[in-house]
Parts: C-alpha cells; structure tokens; sequence
C-alpha cells in the first residue's frame, strides 16, 4: 500500500508528543484506568489478560528450571527490615509504613513490601538446615509498593505487579550460576514471546540493587531512544544469610552460610510492549501475549451464510489452540478494525458473500496490514504461519531500530553532543571511578545502563577522565 489508511484519529502521533501518544494507548486500549488512589492504576481486563499471558511465558519458563511458587506476607515488620543495613537504606525513601490496626498504634510498625528479601531470609533461616536442604528455588507472583514521586501507567506506579525469585544454594560459584541462568531466561523471554530486543550486562555499583554483591540487567531500547531497565537478577552473596543466620550443615559437617540470589520483572513489560512495537493506531501485540489473536470480521452480516462461515472459521481456528474472537456485533466494518487495530490484534481476518463465493478469506496483518487471500479449507495450517512471521518482523524491526541506536563515542564533548541530538544509547569506555560515571550523569542526566559483556578494552580510555578504561558500557537516559 502506498498510503496505509488511518483508521484511529484519537492517539497523538507518536513522533509529535510520545509521553501522550504513550498515555493515549494505555487508556483508548482499555489497558488500564486511572484510580482514585494517587499513584496507582486500574489494571482493566485487556491489560490484566495481557500480563496474564506474560505471567505464564515466564512461569513456564520457572518451572521448567525447577523454581516453585510460593507466596510470604504482605506487611514486614521494622525490625525485620532494619537488619540487613545496606538493604533497608537504599529502600528508605520508598516505604510506605503501617502505623495503626483500626484504631489501635502498633507496638511495632510494618512496611508494606517494597520486595521480599527480608521476608525469604526469615523462612529460610527456619527451613534450612542441612547441605540436602539446598538448593531452595522459590518464586512469588504478588504486588509491591514503593512510595513513587513521579508515576506513569505500568512504567512507574506506587503499587506494580511482578514476580520476585528468591533462591538459596550451598556455594557461591551455584548461586552465580543461578544469577546468570535467569538473566538468560529474561533475555530469550523477552525475544521469543514479547519480541524485544535487550543488551545483557552487569550494573555498575552506583546502579546495583541495595544490598546485593552484583546485579545484572536486561536493557531495552524504547521508540524515543530511551532505556527501559526490563529484568534485572541479583548475586546476592551470603551478606543476608549473615543478618539473618541462615546456615546449613555441610557434608563435612561444617557449618556454612547459604550463598543467594533474587530476580524479578514486573508489570513495566507491558508498558515495554507499548513504547517498542506501539504505532499511530495503537497497540501492535507480538501473537505470544495478545489476548486476541486472531480476530474474525464478518461483512454484510445481513446476507446469507456469512455468519455460518464466520463461525466455522472461528471454531477451526480454534481448534488449533489458537485465541480466536468473532465479532459479530452490529457496528459497522471499519468501526471494528479501527477498535480491533487500537487493542494490537495480530491477524484480522475478514469474510463475506464475495469471499464466501470464492471459498476464501482475507487476512490482514496488524503490522504492515498486508492482505492476504486464504482457502477456507486451508486456514488451520496458513494462520499460524502468519503470526509467526509477524512476530518475526517485530523482532527484526526491534532489533534494527536498536542496532542503528547504538553509538561509539570516545571523547567527552562528542558525548554529550550525541546524547542531546540523538537519542538512543552511547558505547563508551570507563575507567570504573564513581566520579566519572557521576560526572556524565551531571553532564547529560544520562546513565550507565550495563557494562558490555566480552567488551573488548585493550589500550582504551575511560571516555571523561582518559585514564585507563576497564569497561566498555552502554549508556542512555532511562524510564
């Protein structure tokens, strides 16, 4: 098509203000809603199924590499929190306390969980005594709350869904093991289902998560250049296991303290599905997390046959496992592309008496909106090879929007000018000093995203200070 038709006139173009055009989808997609709650949204049906969905990718996923699901408390008592001090420190800021029960002044106040570190130290200190005891892979599906200033749907809101991985093992070199292998799991999830393309690496320690040894971080680079910071998974060392004595009994029967990590991604995916794939219409949904695969459009309902052939239609499709709506209400066609458009719809499907007398259909990608006429007979086998190859092409225009993104620069001055013309992320050597990382922050707002895995630094300088570099990293500014 030379002029792809515009079928939705109420979202602001992307290119002409993207905070709006973001906060457009999120509510003309039935995403999600404003609540009377300051800093926190409704998560309406659409966007839940969709984080449904994504729940189950990754839990597939977890339980595969032998993680169970459990589920510890809301509330942690201040006590409990104050002692690992590193870890409560960095939380601080963003802990929003219970003080009362009814009327009643608590003898001791409860944090509503910002995460639960502290609350798996508890329960392992009780459950763990011996080398046969480990390794304890546990994960949680739950809501937390920090105290945000500044909120925006799913990015950034007081109270966001996620899951939490807390995990116990006997040695160091296990529990880096395990670190690593989950940030492996986020990579290929958000590749292979939500069509993402991330960079892996290790923070930095101004950037690692309070109270950890190492944290390492899935990247993704969003439609505007920014970052979005889409996975991280912590090496947490034995430094909890020492606040909170959590020791086993090796097989020497020596005494040892378990060595742990923690991992997490939470709802700010689906706003990661927005700001990568979104367009001027709306959601464009990856087939693996849209709620409606494939959506089947009747035209003339009135004439004869049609809606037989659209229910025959939805019922193979089905068939298949696929999920599959007839939209048989009475709105006019190009109502319903335009809503069906707007939720991201992968495949719409459309048939009627012209078709009907042709014995075929026509499918049209939500993507590139590409026609493409299907026998009937022959839909079971054609549609599925259909949303793979959308989700290929997502893939591919992902990855080549954050290859062409990334840019090498080695002096200071170039550096700054890069980050405030073009927006995207810089490749650039660190000598590793905070001054220097905190100097390009003051400089740009921008931060260190992650350092690059296998970078090669060999006779290179730090990008500020131009002494000898020891990282080469990905810089960007950030949601």
């Amino acid at each position: 098509m030379s002029k792809i038709e515009k079928f939705v006139e109420s979202i602001t173009p992307r290119d002409e203000d993207f905070a709006r055009w973001y906060t457009d989808i999120c509510l003309g997609a039935e995403l999600c809603s404003y609540s009377s709650v300051r800093g926190c949204i409704i998560l309406r049906p659409y966007g839940y199924a969709i984080w449904e969905l994504i729940t189950a990718e990754l839990d597939r996923r977890f339980k595969d590499t032998g993680h169970q699901n459990v589920m510890m408390p809301l509330f942690i008592p201040e006590s409990m929190l104050q002692k690992e001090k590193d870890h409560v420190e960095g939380f601080a800021p963003e802990v929003a306390w219970v003080t009362h029960g009814g009327e009643t002044p608590l003898t001791e106040r409860l944090c509503v969980r910002p995460t639960s570190e502290v609350l798996f130290c508890d329960h392992y200190a009780e459950i763990i005594q011996s080398w046969r005891d480990l390794p304890k892979l546990y994960n949680q599906w739950v809501s937390v709350v920090r105290w945000e200033k500044t909120t925006r749907p799913f990015l950034r809101t007081r109270e966001f869904f996620w899951q939490e991985g807390h995990t116990a093992h006997a040695t160091k070199e296990d529990a880096v093991e395990e670190t690593l292998r989950m940030l492996d799991i986020y990579e290929d999830f958000y590749r292979d289902a939500l069509a993402i393309p991330v960079l892996k690496g290790l923070k930095s320690d101004s950037e690692r998560f309070a109270g950890a040894v190492d944290t390492y971080t899935v990247e993704a680079m969003m439609h505007d250049g920014k970052a979005l910071q889409a996975g991280t998974s912590h090496y947490l060392g034995d430094g909890f296991a020492k606040a909170f004595n959590i020791q086993y009994t090796d097989k020497d029967n020596q005494l040892r303290y378990v060595h742990q990590t923690s991992w997490g991604v939470s709802s700010r995916s689906i706003g990661g599905l927005i700001m990568v794939h979104g367009d001027d219409e709306g959601l464009v949904l990856p087939p693996a997390v849209a709620p409606i695969q494939v959506v089947i459009i009747p035209i003339a309902t009135h004439k004869e046959g049609v809606l037989e052939e659209a229910t025959k239609l939805r019922d193979v499709l089905k068939g298949t496992g696929l999920r599959v709506l007839l939209d048989d209400s009475d709105r006019m066609p190009g109502w319903k592309f335009s809503e069906h458009e707007m939720k991201g719809v992968p495949i719409r499907l459309e048939i009627g008496p012209r078709d009907i007398a042709q014995n075929q259909c026509v499918a049209v990608a939500r993507d590139n909106r590409k026609k493409v006429f299907i026998a009937l007979d022959r839909v079971a086998e054609e549609v599925p090879v259909l949303l793979d190859a959308l989700h290929d092409r997502m893939l591919e225009r992902a990855e080549k929007s954050m290859r062409e993104r990334i840019y090498d620069v080695e002096q200071l001055e170039a550096f700054v000018r890069t980050m405030e013309e073009k927006p995207g992320f810089i490749r650039a050597y660190w000598c590793g000093s905070a001054e220097c990382e905190a100097e390009i922050k003051e400089l740009t707002t921008a931060t260190s995203r992650c350092i690059e895995e296998g970078g090669d630094v060999e006779g290179r300088v730090c990008v500020v200070c131009g002494k000898e570099a020891h990282h080469s990293v990905f810089w960007g500014k950030a949601y």
